[in-house]
């Protein structure tokens, strides 16, 4: 009989712990204890230990309002982007050609070497930009390039191998 008791007492007792534990939801989650500080109330009088001056010390460039200089001050000194020569010029429509070497023509199946199967392939990005076809490597088959550029070896490379060059 005590043991009968015993054993209803220990069930009573997780069935009440389990009620009083808080059911898990998005509106119940709180941050972690000491992961959150309150944000710093500044220039709020002498009492907060942020008044007056809010921490900024007294006068100069960094007590002002948009007080942070710019990455390339040095201190007053003349800085380094204005006391070097300025040369050149860089085009801002540049268009790089994607690179494509003979050897790795191997992936394509196709006969016909353009921007769309070179692009199918995978060896290309955008099939839009401009392509060049590159001479390292060998041709394996005869291929018929279109719309593609090439360099001298490749060029020859590949009339070699019986393939024909178009526009």
């Amino acid at each position: 009989m005590a043991q009968k008791s015993a054993k209803s007492a220990r069930r009573r007792k997780t069935a009440s712990r389990a009620a009083k534990a808080p059911a898990l939801t998005l509106s119940s989650l709180v941050p972690a204890r000491g992961s959150s500080q309150a944000r710093k109330r500044v220039g709020r009088g002498p009492g907060s230990g942020l008044g007056k001056t809010s921490g900024k010390g007294n006068k100069g460039h960094k007590a002002r309002t948009g007080g942070a200089t710019n990455p390339g001050f040095e201190g007053g000194q003349m800085p380094l982007y204005r006391r070097l020569p300025k040369r050149g010029f860089t085009n801002p429509f540049r268009e790089e050609n994607q690179v494509v070497n003979l050897s790795d023509l191997k992936k394509v199946s196709a006969p016909e070497v353009s921007p769309e199967t070179l692009y199918s392939a995978g060896l290309i990005g955008k099939p839009g930009s401009p392509v060049k076809l590159l001479g390292s490597g060998d041709a394996d088959r005869a291929y018929t390039v279109r719309g593609v550029a090439l360099s001298a070896p490749a060029r020859a490379k590949i009339e070699a191998a019986g393939g024909k060059i178009e526009g």
